[in-house]
């Protein structure tokens, strides 16, 4: 390759003409995925040598978002100062900067402010990606693993495997709680009820030794009397377990045994019921009382 090839390719790089600044934006282009790819490998590697967990994996994440969305403005607008009539564009376009930018804050007012709910979520660290947490969500209470941050929304893993998505505004303003922030170990709660007729000391023994029976039942803690009510002894067995998922179905693995053990030993679980009472019935033709009737009117 000669000089004057290389002019005559530097001459086609030329940002005046259409095919320059074709050229200069596929460039410009590929240098943008390259610089990204390599933040992100790097990010990558520095995760895989931080054995001691001493960076924050959720921050980390949304901070690789927030970067490689910064490295492609920095692209566009070098793009935009390098090509003349971008650039004149771009300066025309300042004279109406400000009514500009408030149709577009009221127009991205929500996503602006998903943006800065995340950017408290990682400052302030409620949770962490891996961690358990109870949200309010417009659609009820979703227990989920935080999966990903993202610049608008947190997505949740549910126990039966579904993705939630919320705004990261609606988790900064409603009520969480995470579960496995200090400890993942949860109680578990099963209440039943029993009959008054019922032996209280019977179905608390039988209870407990249930538990205490169950392969995944850390510690039995008690099975108390909840209250009286209207027709039952409402009592409540309490049990430790290893985390929240074991807890749920540890609960519905206990409740089917008591009532299996419960029948078995003769102890009633109640249930509702009614007393229908008639005062009279209709006289039906043909009867005795019929034929009485008839000859009284004869």
């Amino acid at each position: 390759m000669n000089w004057q090839t290389l002019q005559s390719w530097l001459s086609k790089l030329h940002p005046d003409t259409w095919s320059g600044a074709l050229t200069l934006a596929v460039l410009f282009w590929m240098g943008g995925l390259i610089l990204s790819w390599v933040m992100r490998r790097a990010i990558r590697l520095i995760m895989e040598r931080d054995r001691d967990q001493r960076i924050d994996r959720m921050a980390a994440s949304f901070l690789s978002k927030v970067a490689s969305v910064f490295v492609w403005i920095v692209i566009l607008m070098l793009y935009a100062h390098m090509i003349p009539a971008l650039d004149r564009l771009g300066t025309a376009l300042l004279a109406s900067v400000s009514v500009a930018s408030i149709v577009i804050g009221l127009a991205a007012q929500s996503t602006l402010a998903n943006f800065v709910a995340g950017l408290s979520l990682i400052f302030y660290r409620p949770f962490s990606l891996g961690d358990r947490v109870q949200i309010n969500a417009p659609s009820g209470l979703e227990t989920g693993v935080v999966e990903d941050v993202s610049l608008g929304y947190t997505v949740l893993q549910t126990f039966d495997n579904r993705r939630v998505v919320i705004s990261n505004s609606v988790i900064s303003n409603t009520v969480m709680v995470n579960l496995t922030a200090v400890h993942p170990r949860v109680m578990a709660i099963v209440p039943f009820s029993i009959s008054y007729d019922s032996d209280i000391d019977k179905a608390r023994a039988v209870a407990l030794e249930l538990a205490e029976a169950h392969e995944q039942v850390e510690e039995t803690v008690a099975c108390p009397v909840m209250q009286l009510g209207a027709s039952s002894v409402d009592m409540s067995l309490r049990v430790w377990c290893a985390d929240p998922a074991i807890a749920a179905g540890v609960k519905y693995d206990l409740t089917e045994r008591i009532k299996k053990r419960f029948d078995a030993e003769g102890i009633e679980i109640p249930y509702a019921y009614q007393n229908v009472i008639v005062k009279s019935l209709p006289v039906s033709p043909g009867s005795d009382k019929s034929e009485q009737k008839d000859e009284d009117s004869q």
